[in-house]
């Protein structure tokens, strides 16, 4: 009998945000109630509490909930004064939300390399980057793990550009003593239903520091506006439903016990994974990792991902097509080649199973038809 005919198989989905919403579903329904009751859809008193709760949760002085991460990029760009022309230096290897904003703002997005170690920007490539139009480094904190943020400051410093940050994947991480969203002048949070906090549809935050900031993005993320029909910019809508401020209001005091659960995960993943030639996220001192994705490397990586499919396993890819070879910024000019790393990650990454109902049992799985993948 083949080896996987002898295996009791356990089918494992990529994502299950079941179980989570089955514990909260009395407090979510009940406040969706009382929503209702009232009759306050739009910036509703729950947008205002969330943005309190979320400030203090980040350590920073301001927040200013949004229709989406996109959104929050975007107006962190123009709160803070972005001008056409302006180059915004970013990781090659993210979501191409992060470059789509930089466009949308008018400026011009300039992609460097990321480094193999957290998969984050390459520090070093950033500030080479620099040149008479940069304005802006926009550092992902990918998969869950803050980039370099210390050096990016110091890089800033140094070169006289602002830091921002998209720390879509990353609530509740920290490096070095800093924490998501608490590094750079303003940062951008998705609140996306599969982010470690996610809402019951799109949304997103604009977190800061700056008072001007969060007030420029206040105006503009409702039509322009302080006062109703006066218009002091251009009018956008970008408002944050309050329905969703009111789910992620609920689930806010939950996600530090959420991202525990995620790192204990992260560990067993390693613990049973470490003899195999494999690519391991690695477990470093100083850095609060929150595992919103558990990414591997491994060489054959089409030919793993079909053989856990069989099995019943579901997994991810982040990113199957670098950014610089996707057709709708081919205008930027790169070809294939410009960024090894990150190709390397497109043809190599695996993400595995990762929330935080996931079992033991579901975990053992995984690695169990990985072991037997490499042992055939």
């Amino acid at each position: 009998m083949s080896q996987r005919a002898a295996h009791s198989r356990v089918a494992v989905p990529f994502m299950d945000l079941r179980p989570m919403h089955d514990g909260l579903k009395a407090r979510l329904l009940a406040e969706i109630s009382d929503l209702v009751d009232a009759g306050s859809f739009t910036n509703g008193p729950q947008v205002a509490e969330l943005e309190r709760a979320f400030a203090t949760y980040c350590g920073t002085a301001d927040c200013v909930g949004l229709a989406s991460g996109l959104d929050a990029l975007r107006l962190a760009l123009l709160a803070v004064g972005v001008e056409r022309g302006d180059e915004v230096i970013v990781p090659a290897n993210t979501f191409i939300a992060t470059l789509e904003a930089v466009s949308q703002a008018g400026a011009t997005p300039v992609p460097v390399d990321v480094t193999l170690g957290d998969y984050n920007i390459d520090v070093a490539a950033a500030e080479a980057a620099v040149g008479g139009r940069t304005r802006f480094l926009l550092p992902v904190h990918l998969y869950g793990q803050l980039a370099d943020v210390v050096s990016l400051r110091a890089v800033a410093e140094r070169t006289g550009v602002m830091l921002l940050e998209d720390a879509c994947q990353a609530h509740g991480a920290e490096r070095d003593g800093i924490r998501a969203g608490a590094a750079g002048h303003a940062a951008a949070f998705s609140f996306y239903p599969a982010k470690n906090l996610g809402a019951l549809g799109d949304g997103g935050m604009l977190v800061t520091n700056s008072a001007e900031i969060a007030d420029a993005a206040r105006i503009l993320r409702h039509y322009g506006q302080r006062v109703k029909y006066e218009h002091e910019v251009t009018p956008l809508n970008h408002r944050l439903d309050t329905l969703q401020a009111a789910v992620l209001r609920i689930k806010l005091p939950h996600l530090d016990g959420w991202n525990d659960r995620r790192r204990k995960l992260a560990d067993a993943y390693r613990e049973r994974l470490a003899d195999l030639p494999i690519g391991l996220p690695a477990a470093e001192e100083g850095r609060r990792h929150v595992y919103h994705l558990f990414v591997i490397e491994v060489k054959d990586r089409d030919g793993l991902r079909a053989w856990l499919g069989k099995d019943g396993i579901e997994t991810g890819i982040h990113y199957p097509i670098p950014l610089h070879r996707q057709p709708a910024l081919r205008s930027l000019g790169h070809q294939a080649g410009d960024f090894p790393q990150t190709e390397r990650l497109a043809a190599e990454s695996l993400s595995l199973p990762m929330y935080p109902e996931l079992r033991l049992d579901e975990l053992e799985a995984v690695t169990d038809s990985i072991r037997r993948w490499f042992h055939r």
